[in-house]
């Protein structure tokens, strides 16, 4: 497995958002986690990707060719450094700089130029920086929005925009990418393109996936396994049709009229 979440929880004042949440994920797979609004999904993914310290508990990873790593306690630039790469429930661009700038921003962590080289910008560096350029834009086309390059990114449709921000993620060179509710806000059709590009994204750069999503189209149509959270706890985790036909999960949450 390339993550091992073991006996994670969350407290905030007295109350426990997150109890006790077991979750692995293995190479190359795509993983969902669902559950009703305020179910504590996000405020796992923040104890995964260093947005919070967990009260107890601990997460590790195993990059793929590489050895077991604590991530408990990190704090979230370290972790992207190490592989993990996450998007927001709510867009977090920097509206005013342009498509290309906000996918360089997150190169930054893959940078090796340092203070001196950006003072005084010696060959290396300003290597380095068209390098960034290019690698940056070769994002942007795969992800389908280099035609946006030099727009400012408040000025991108919405749809755009959450492509923008998987793009800056792919750019700190993930093998891990974790979605939080990435089809928020999307028609139809662009929720069918996101699926391609997910599928796509998992094919050509080997990626896994691990995404909260309330489209439940979007969850069954991808996921190889599902974890389903309430009141800050897993009750289910399994197959999609084992989730789908789920009598706890169907009353925690999808309903008794849900279809794939």
């Amino acid at each position: 497995m390339i993550l091992d979440a073991s006996g994670v929880s969350m407290d905030f004042g007295g109350l426990r958002a997150v109890d006790r949440v077991d979750i692995t994920i293995n190479e190359r797979e795509i993983v969902a986690l669902i559950g009703p609004n305020g179910a504590g999904k996000t405020t796992f993914f923040n104890c995964v990707t260093g947005m919070y310290v967990p009260t107890e508990g601990t997460v590790t990873i195993q990059p793929p060719g590489a050895g077991v790593q604590d991530l408990t306690g990190l704090k979230p630039n370290r972790i992207a450094e190490r592989g993990l790469a996450r998007t927001f429930q709510n867009i977090r661009l920097f509206p005013n700089m342009t498509v290309l700038e906000n996918v360089m921003i997150g190169r930054d962590c893959r940078l090796r130029s340092g203070v001196f080289g950006a003072i005084f910008r010696d060959p290396r560096t300003r290597a380095e920086e068209e390098q960034v350029i290019h690698d940056s834009y070769t994002i942007l086309r795969k992800i389908g929005i280099d035609r946006y390059v030099n727009d400012l990114a408040k000025n991108l449709p919405y749809g755009a925009q959450r492509r923008l921000e998987i793009a800056r993620a792919l750019a700190t060179e993930p093998f891990l990418l974790l979605l939080d509710e990435p089809a928020a806000g999307m028609n139809p059709q662009e929720t069918r393109s996101l699926d391609d590009l997910i599928l796509r994204l998992r094919a050509d750069e080997g990626l896994t996936v691990f995404l909260i999503e309330h489209d439940m189209s979007l969850v069954m149509r991808l996921s190889e396994r599902i974890y389903v959270m309430d009141y800050g706890k897993l009750i289910a985790h399994g197959a999609p049709h084992e989730i789908k036909n789920d009598p706890v999960v169907i009353k925690a949450y999808l309903g008794e009229d849900v279809s794939a």
